[in-house]
């Protein structure tokens, strides 16, 4: 081997180009711990055009920023997000880095409907299932009761509007909508009256069962 100049060559590149490769990780390591790229400002922005309602900095200091770990480079911007979006309201959080010292969080909050079942979660807008402080909700307005399988969060929500236009005419507004485990409607109405709706046998079953009761309730 010590004969074969060739073969001499080949080893001596790449023996060079592995300590090549080491030298340059090693000093990109070494710029990356280096203080200049600390993280320092985290900025909160609210993805759209409302404002931020129920999260403020105390929640997200006591539930996010103190599990934020790492520089502006090694930071896990995944971890990030799931840490944000484990706080109370926020439905959805993005992450992204600004040049050198600072992470954009972009937070969705959720806006509550109404309860869901009853252990105190409420139910979004958007028919998500969510625990946050109901005394919160309740501010912002009436909250209506609402109850069903798991699963069937986003059914009972397409139904509770459309039962709502279905008693508009009689200015009676639906408080509270429950699904039983056998797929059978109850809705409570804001005179108190509560109407077994039952189940549904076809698309238009409910519909015609509400026409009928509006039909006699003169």
């Amino acid at each position: 081997m010590w004969q074969d100049v060739k073969a001499l060559n080949a080893t001596a590149n790449g023996i060079f180009a592995l300590v090549l490769l080491a030298c340059i990780a090693a000093g990109v390591w070494w710029v990356a711990q280096r203080p200049e790229f600390n993280l320092r400002t985290i900025r909160i922005e609210s993805i759209g055009h409302d404002e931020l309602q129920h999260v403020n900095h105390l929640t997200l200091r006591n539930n996010a920023l103190g599990r934020i770990k790492g520089n502006f480079f090694t930071t896990n911007l995944d971890a990030v997000r799931q840490a944000f979006e484990s706080v109370p309201w926020v439905r959805r959080a993005t992450v992204r880095r600004e040049w050198p010292d600072q992470l954009i969080v972009a937070l969705e909050e959720h806006e509550a409907l109404g309860t869901w079942g009853a252990d105190g979660r409420l139910l979004s807008t958007k028919g998500d299932v969510f625990t946050a402080n109901l005394a919160e909700a309740e501010e912002d307005h009436e909250l209506p009761a609402f109850d069903g399988p798991e699963g069937s969060e986003k059914e009972v929500l397409s139904r509770y509007a459309e039962l709502r236009g279905w008693f508009a005419p009689l200015k009676l507004v639906p408080e509270a909508l429950s699904l039983s485990s056998r797929y059978a409607w109850t809705v409570t109405l804001n005179n108190g009256m509560s109407v077994a709706l039952g189940r549904e046998q076809t698309s238009t079953t409910l519909k015609e069962r509400v026409d009928r009761l509006m039909g006699i309730y003169p």
